[in-house]
């Protein structure tokens, strides 16, 4: 996906990850194909007991990530990956690379793409995104 690799170096190791519907193994050989890093915290099909749109998913994210629900930031392309992040507590940039923009309403904020997120740190080392 055209920005994935830009956005997932702009920010520090340990403070992003993946939780996807998919395998551990298609997850992992996915990203290794697209030249992507493969982060620590990921969470497959292979590792809950309810997928998306249940909130389980994007939950054991965030303890892997250590990190409160509340102030986790998911970037998603499904409806129910939408709507398990937002029953999770946690804010969602939907981008329109499977569905169109009607149908991920939902997420706090709608992009064409990847690009259009930007994420530095400030000087405490929080995360600062900027949508444009």
């Amino acid at each position: 996906m055209p920005g994935a690799l830009q956005l997932v170096n702009s920010i520090p190791d340990g403070k992003w990850g993946v939780v996807t519907s998919g395998s551990r193994l298609l997850a992992t050989n996915r990203l290794r194909h697209c030249g992507l890093p493969v982060p620590e915290a990921m969470v497959t099909a292979d590792d809950v007991d309810h997928g998306k749109p249940h909130p389980e998913p994007y939950l054991r994210g965030a303890e892997k990530l250590k990190v409160p629900p509340t102030e986790c930031l998911v970037i998603e392309d499904a409806p129910a990956g939408i709507q398990s992040a937002c029953a999770g507590g946690m804010k969602v940039i939907g981008i329109t690379s499977t569905y169109d923009a009607h149908v991920i309403k939902d997420a706090d904020a709608v992009v064409a793409s990847l690009a259009q997120i930007q994420i530095r740190t400030d000087g405490a080392g929080t995360l600062v995104v900027e949508v444009k």
